[in-house]
């Protein structure tokens, strides 16, 4: 019988519309206006759009110009990772490294891998420690060996699986003494820690509206105006001719509201989810003492990753699911073929562990009870696990 009352603990891989940001998009649905048009009702989406972009740009601290409004963080990470290595190459024949994060999400992995399939890039993954962070040294190695031919470097902002928060300021030190653009991945990080695009130094930084409790299929890449990304899509021209495409207004406003206000209360609300994590983590090891988590000095407040021995992650989701409670895997699926979890086999992890992982990840509007209906289900949902065979294959959640 299924569970009365559920409790999302999924918010790594969407979270729920804030109610201003619902509030917004709802009264902009019923306007019209192409912000591209010259009449009145295009004028005024326009300035809705310009107002927005200024919205999000002093949330990030970034300039407005520097803001190119996308469908979400798969779009801007590809934007980011092609497009800039197209700029590059086209600069410069030997420029065709690009150098990668292991544990980078799928939507930079993959983008560089065709790189390297169709447009003749060499794709070199860098490693990283057993808490999943990149290591410095290994990317002034890599740097080292030839810095005329790398193309651009890739470090996202934190880990979207385990919430190891990377060393984007070493990183971009590292690249910008030989001109090397680096671009970051922050749609986990946006609204959870400090994020200031101009005050870090990296070139691109892709952020995501639905991760913020704004709405799904929106965000943005952050680009600084020396850059100039071959655009992945062509048309109109918009977005100064790095995304063409009809502005979709409502959404845009959606974005600038949940980014202001992710922000505006990012500290107390770091502060709230990071002892809720604590708490999933202590009441965790109490009642399942043989609980593996990750060792990382800084982390993402809301995400705590748990792997235990002799599991299939995937049946602990299901059996978690059907008590009412909601998270994910810490493993990844490539087209319905079940793979344990790139990222902790970069962190040493072996692949029968890689494959018995949760992971609980913190939001809004997480609270305590949240917190303990997971705590109360664990012992006895891992020790039916444990009883079972595997069964299918871990679902993959950014």
């Amino acid at each position: 019988m299924m569970a009365a009352t559920t409790h999302y603990l999924d918010h790594a891989a969407t979270t729920p519309m804030l109610p201003a940001a619902v509030a917004t998009v709802h009264a902009a649905l019923s306007e019209v206006g192409n912000a591209s048009s010259l009449h009145t009702s295009g004028r005024r989406a326009r300035k809705q759009v310009e107002d927005s972009r200024e919205q999000i740009a002093t949330a990030l601290g970034a300039r407005p110009s520097e803001v190119v409004l996308t469908a979400g963080g798969t779009e801007g990470d590809n934007l980011a990772v092609k497009g800039i290595y197209w700029a590059r190459r086209a600069a410069d024949p030997r420029r065709r490294r690009v150098l990668v994060g292991a544990v980078e999400h799928p939507a930079v992995l993959d983008a560089a891998a065709w790189l390297a399939t169709h447009q003749g890039a060499e794709v070199e993954l860098l490693p990283v420690d057993d808490g999943g962070r990149l290591r410095p040294g290994a990317v002034a190695a890599a740097i080292a060996r030839d810095p005329t031919d790398v193309a651009l470097i890739t470090c996202m902002w934190a880990n979207n699986e385990v919430g190891t928060v990377q060393p984007v300021a070493e990183v971009v030190a590292l690249a910008n003494a030989h001109g090397i653009p680096v671009h970051s991945d922050a749609v986990q990080a946006a609204g959870a820690l400090p994020v200031d695009f101009g005050g870090s130094g990296v070139d691109a930084l892709t952020v995501s509206g639905h991760k913020l409790g704004g709405p799904v299929g929106t965000g943005a890449l952050l680009v600084r105006r020396e850059l100039d990304p071959v655009p992945l899509l062509h048309g109109g021209g918009q977005e100064r001719d790095v995304r063409s495409g009809t502005l979709a207004v409502a959404s845009v406003l959606g974005l600038a509201v949940a980014l202001t206000h992710a922000v505006e209360h990012r500290a107390a609300e770091s502060a709230r989810r990071e002892e809720l994590r604590d708490l999933v983590e202590r009441g965790v090891r109490a009642a399942v003492p043989d609980v593996h988590t990750v060792n990382a000095a800084e982390r993402l407040p809301g995400i705590a990753h748990l792997t235990f021995d002799g599991c299939d992650g995937d049946a602990l989701l299901m059996l978690l699911d059907a008590r009412g409670v909601e998270c994910s895997t810490g493993s990844a699926c490539s087209a319905g073929v079940p793979e344990p979890s790139h990222v902790l086999l970069a962190m040493g992890r072996g692949e029968a562990a890689a494959s018995g992982a949760l992971r609980i990840s913190l939001g809004r509007t997480s609270n305590v009870a949240d917190v303990q209906a997971f705590v109360d289900a664990i012992a006895p949902v891992v020790e039916r696990a444990r009883a079972a065979k595997p069964t299918a294959g871990p679902v993959g959640r950014r």
